[in-house]
């Protein structure tokens, strides 16, 4: 679990980083790179908000196996 959270946290700021620096280089208007830049963090966020949320509806199919007993798998710990 620990390492998939590194991973995911590497994951989110490699993705900042370059998105940041993708439109900062590029030759644009600032109007336009404003409106860009804006796209870009608005799509991160509803990409997070989904991912989240698919987390969260494991998660709740995964309590209600365990509430009934049923096994939640054979993965070792992280």
């Amino acid at each position: 679990m620990r390492k998939a959270l590194s991973f995911v946290a590497g994951l989110m700021i490699g993705i900042v980083t370059g998105g940041s620096l993708a439109l900062l280089l590029t030759p644009t208007p600032g109007p336009e790179l404003q409106r860009r830049a804006q796209e870009y963090v608005q799509r991160l966020i509803e990409e997070g908000k989904a991912a989240a949320e698919a987390r969260r509806a494991e998660m709740e199919t995964q309590l209600e196996a365990f509430k009934q007993g049923k096994p939640l798998g054979t993965g070792a710990p992280e």
